[in-house]
Order: C-alpha cells, then sequence, then structure tokens
C-alpha cells in the first residue's frame, strides 16, 4: 500500500444519499482516497448489495474497509452472545469482503469487572476460533480490534498489538483519538512517535506499511472517551501525529471519524501533503 490514504467513516454528508455506493461516488469526488462502511448497527446489506459497492469502489478508485456492529463483546457473560459477536464480526468479513474491504474493525469486548488478562484469553480463543472459520471460507481481510476510549473496554495497544502478534491475520486498528481519551496523554510528537515504534518492534517494519488509523476530535473525562469533536473543537495534535506518520514513513488507512466527516478527512490530507511538501 503506497502512501497514506484519507476517507471517511462512513458516506460523507454532501453525499448525494447516504447510502453506500452514493458515499464512495462523493468520496472520489472530494478528492479523498478511502471510506470505511460503517455496519455499526448492523450488517444490513446481502451479496448483491455487496457486488455494488465493490463496483462503485473500483471503478472509482476508492478503498474500502468495514467497521463491525457496536454489539459485540467477547467477554459476554451468556454463551449465547458469545456466539452471537462472533456471527456479527464473521459477517462483516463476508460482506466486506465481497465489497471489497481490505480490513474489518471491530470493539472487542468489555472487561465486566474482570481482570485483564483473563479477559484476554477469552478474547483470544473467541477471536482464534473466528480466523479458523475465515481461513475455512478463503476470506481475506485484515481482522482488526481496536484500540478503545474507556477503561472499561477491551482495547489497549498492547492487547491489540499482542492479538496481532500471535494470531494470522490479524492486524491492529490504532485510533489515536481513543488512545488520547483513554489515557489522558499520548498527544505529542513524542508520544504519537513512542506508539509507531511499538508497532515497529512488536509486528516489524512492514506494519507501517498496513496501518489501520482512527482520527478524530475527542472530548474525554477521567474515565476516557465521551464523544467525537470536529479537530478544531478538540485539543488533538493531529499536526504532531501527522508529522509522527510522515516520519516514520508509515502508509495505509486515516479514517475521520469527526462529525464533520469529509471536513476534518480533507483538512487532515491538506495538512498531510503540506508537511510533505515541506520536506
Amino acid at each position: 500500500m503506497a502512501g497514506l490514504l484519507f476517507g471517511t467513516a462512513g458516506a460523507p454528508h454532501s453525499s448525494k444519499t447516504p447510502t453506500t455506493v452514493d458515499g464512495i461516488i462523493r468520496v472520489a469526488e472530494l478528492g479523498l482516497d478511502c471510506m470505511e462502511i460503517e455496519f455499526v448497527q448492523g450488517v444490513r446489506m446481502g451479496e448483491a448489495g455487496a457486488r455494488l459497492v465493490a463496483e462503485a469502489a473500483t471503478s472509482s478508485g476508492v478503498q474500502l474497509s468495514a467497521h463491525g456492529p457496536y454489539f459485540i463483546n467477547l467477554n459476554a457473560r451468556e454463551p449465547e452472545k458469545i456466539r452471537a459477536s462472533q456471527d456479527r464480526i464473521l459477517q462483516t468479513a463476508r460482506i466486506g469482503a465481497l465489497c471489497g474491504a481490505e480490513s474489518i474493525v471491530f470493539h472487542a469486548a468489555f472487561y465486566l469487572g474482570d481482570p485483564a488478562d483473563e479477559v484476554y484469553r477469552k478474547v483470544k480463543g473467541y477471536l482464534s476460533e473466528i480466523m479458523e472459520q475465515l481461513k475455512k471460507e478463503n476470506i481475506r481481510v485484515w481482522v482488526r480490534p481496536e484500540t478503545t476510549g474507556k477503561d472499561s473496554q477491551f482495547g489497549t495497544i498492547d492487547e491489540v498489538l499482542n492479538l496481532s502478534t500471535e494470531l494470522e491475520g490479524v492486524a491492529p486498528c490504532i485510533d489515536f483519538a481513543h488512545w488520547h481519551a483513554r489515557t489522558g496523554a499520548f498527544n505529542s510528537y513524542p508520544e504519537f512517535a513512542s506508539v509507531l515504534q511499538r508497532v515497529r518492534e512488536r509486528l516489524g517494519d512492514q506494519s507501517l506499511k498496513n496501518m489501520h488509523i482512527h482520527v478524530a476530535g475527542i472530548k474525554y473525562s477521567s474515565k476516557g472517551e465521551i464523544r467525537h469533536l470536529n479537530l478544531g473543537d478538540s485539543d488533538l495534535d493531529y499536526v504532531g501525529l501527522l508529522r509522527a506518520l510522515r516520519d516514520y514513513d508509515a502508509a495505509g488507512f486515516i479514517v475521520c471519524e469527526s462529525p464533520n466527516l469529509e471536513e476534518d478527512a480533507l483538512l487532515l490530507q491538506a495538512a498531510y501533503h503540506k508537511l510533505l511538501e515541506s520536506d
């Protein structure tokens, strides 16, 4: 994957309609590079619709990823909720792959008061079953657990890197806004660089060429994430983040989750290109 690709989480607000196909068309019109299909309320797309999405993406040159439903908890108490969570991840991967998505992203679990190491073992075990099933079905997408914004949620940097190290086909989704909100830190060039260095140390140089990043402004408290904000209304040092990504020669997707979607995606893209021109 060459360079950083900038895009939106879902169809841009200025799309003709909020459908995935019209979203892809609008992303291309705006000069953006990628779009994340938002299955956050459920995978409500059939195979025929997915093939139309793939055609639109191919013809417009827009690259795709997909975000799984919010209703996933691989640490649920009830076995039926575990199975339902696994099914939601599998369905995201199946339909996402038909759409031409390169990666699927999901929030893996909640701790529910359990020790973090115990939750990790459960998440790893259930995710391993998912990866085995995808292998049987010959579905080839990167499966990406995401760094999360609250202490109650599974998804620290080390947790997603450990899963990526131990399970074939798993790679991280680094949400820098979430990590900033969760820690109250990681909002400066040295701190952003330290995350990228950690990724490189754990997963190798090539991992920095296959990044999947979420960026948004974010409101937070001592308990972590409250809600996303537009970059201009937040304290996120997005220029420092872009500088770190430039200096580490990172490549991959940067998906903007700000409420204004395409405005901040274009802001990030322009700021990054300005940094490159200043080299």
